[in-house]
């Protein structure tokens, strides 16, 4: 009777697995720690928190009134600056933290 434990083919079948298993690890790891890849996550999490600011901009401004035909204009304006202004605060904190 063969012990399953010391079993050569089995043996071999589970370092296959373990390497496998590594080697997907490491790529998650490489792509995780890929500075082109955090930037491009830095960039859509900036956008979604600008979309957010732009909402809560909507929703305390309130419904557009006769009077502002600009309005729509004015928000716009303000969502890109305040997206410009964290796109250079994300870029300046990276470039700091590099070094």
């Amino acid at each position: 009777m063969a012990d399953r434990a010391r079993d050569p083919e089995a043996l071999e079948r589970e370092i296959e697995r373990t390497r496998e298993e590594l080697g997907r690890t490491v790529d998650a790891l490489a792509d995780r720690l890929n500075p082109k890849t955090a930037a491009r996550r830095g960039v859509e999490r900036m956008k979604e928190e600008a979309g957010q600011v732009a909402a809560a901009i909507g929703a305390v401004s309130g419904p557009k009134e006769f009077g502002e035909p600009n309005r729509g204009r004015r928000t716009a304006a303000l969502v890109v600056g305040v997206g410009v202004a964290i796109s250079v605060t994300a870029v300046v904190l990276w470039r700091r933290k590099r070094r």
